[in-house]
């Protein structure tokens, strides 16, 4: 379901996708996707609202992929015996997210 988010650093009112919850004692930080920047981010749950009427119909600028067949990488360096390869990663490292994005743009 698609709701409507207040992002502090677009300073405006976003569609997203929530995709987690983190609750602590005195509020909840929720993660979303936000449709039509491509962007993730944390808004407080008192800055969620239900998307209602034609709004909810439009379609989203933004998808969510993933490149086909293709893994992060990273370098593993090995100081005691003094060596770098390059070899499997759980998450792309920020280095090549930004590489990838000057890329396509």
């Amino acid at each position: 379901q698609v709701y409507v988010v207040f992002s502090e650093e677009l300073k405006c009112w976003c569609r997203a996708l929530v995709e987690s919850v983190w609750c602590q004692a005195d509020c909840c930080q929720i993660r979303c996707f936000l449709v039509d920047y491509a962007k993730y981010c944390f808004v407080a749950s008192d800055n969620v609202r239900v998307l209602a009427g034609a709004f909810a119909k439009m379609p989203h600028r933004a998808k969510k992929c993933r490149l086909h067949c293709t893994k992060p990488l990273t370098l593993h360096i090995d100081y005691c015996e003094n060596t770098a390869k390059i070899g499997p990663a759980k998450r792309w490292d920020t280095a090549a997210i930004q590489h990838f994005r000057e890329l396509l743009e």
